[in-house]
């Protein structure tokens, strides 16, 4: 850990990403189950391909071909059939997942429960606590006001070091930086290292029309999900009343009595969560909503095609 992160004390996670909670998030995390991950290399038509060989894990069997290694005859499957058929193995991968986490000033907000900025966390922590008991590695980038990435490492350091970058870029004072989505996908892509899984953590305003084909781009290449952290307020218009917002230090009451009022002021406070879930449907990307009351790990295990997951 840090010294950076050691020496601060620790968020209230609720305004601020709290480490213990993250390390916490572990041990409500069992035995996890990937699916296998399928080679997604850039070739013609980018089709997938399952890879076959010897010291790999059973994936079928077919008729036997001429050519074929007797060694791997499927001698059960063949008397009972009373043809000759041969075992095929899928290539054992070492999976990795990138967490793609939207650090803009627009993801400290929130009215329920914590900031989307902290939901994020808690997100990114439940990831890669699972993809890490599952085997596999994770590594994070964030991009927005910072520009910060872990590599991919496995194992429980691996979800350690998450952790502790998660809190510590939570930390970092603001820089006025923006960065739109479709550079952090091009970035994701050029820094990918591997990853079989990416998985995108945002409230979706810095979603821009150059992201879809950036964002297609990167499924061609891994499997790709996206989280749209959202507040209460954006996703359904608020009941009549007095609301208080504060923003850069500054509070002011915004007064929402008539029906169309409401809905005006959800739409616009909700454009980014819409924009980003439209554009993730859209491409046919696995997509999930959370607001910051939810438990986000359903939604996490859902966008990682997780299996026999044991709470």
């Amino acid at each position: 850990m840090s010294a950076v992160l050691s020496n601060r004390v620790d968020g209230d996670g609720r305004t601020c990403v709290s480490l213990a909670e993250l390390l916490g998030l572990g041990a409500r995390i069992g035995r996890a189950k990937l699916p296998p991950t399928e080679s997604r290399a850039a070739r013609g038509g980018q089709h997938a391909s399952r890879l076959y060989g010897r010291g790999m894990d059973y994936a079928e069997s077919r008729v036997y071909q001429a050519g074929d290694d007797v060694r791997r005859l499927d001698w059960r499957l063949t008397a009972r059939s009373g043809r000759l058929h041969t075992k095929l193995f899928q290539e054992e991968r070492e999976g990795r997942l990138l967490v793609l986490l939207d650090t803009h000033a627009s993801m400290r907000f929130g009215t329920r429960a914590r900031f989307k900025s902290v939901q994020a966390a808690r997100a990114a922590a439940i990831a890669a606590w699972l993809v890490v008991r599952a085997g596999e590695r994770v590594g994070m980038m964030a991009f927005g006001e910072h520009d910060r990435l872990l590599r991919p490492q496995g194992a429980a350091r691996g979800a350690l070091a998450a952790c502790g970058a998660l809190a510590e870029w939570d930390a970092l004072p603001p820089t006025g930086r923006a960065e739109p989505l479709s550079a952090a996908l091009l970035r994701a892509r050029r820094l990918q290292h591997g990853a079989s899984r990416v998985l995108v953590l945002s409230d979706g305003f810095s979603a821009d029309g150059e992201a879809r084909r950036h964002l297609l781009e990167l499924k061609a290449r891994a499997e790709v999900g996206v989280l749209v952290v959202a507040d209460a307020l954006e996703r359904v218009p608020p009941p009549p009343g007095r609301y208080p917002l504060e923003h850069d230090g500054e509070r002011r009451d915004v007064v929402l009595l008539g029906e169309r009022q409401r809905r005006e002021f959800q739409q616009a406070l909700g454009s980014g969560p819409a924009r980003l879930e439209a554009l993730a449907r859209g491409t046919g990307v696995r997509c999930r909503v959370v607001d910051t009351r939810e438990d986000p790990l359903a939604a996490v295990g859902e966008l990682l095609g997780l299996a026999g997951m044991r709470r």
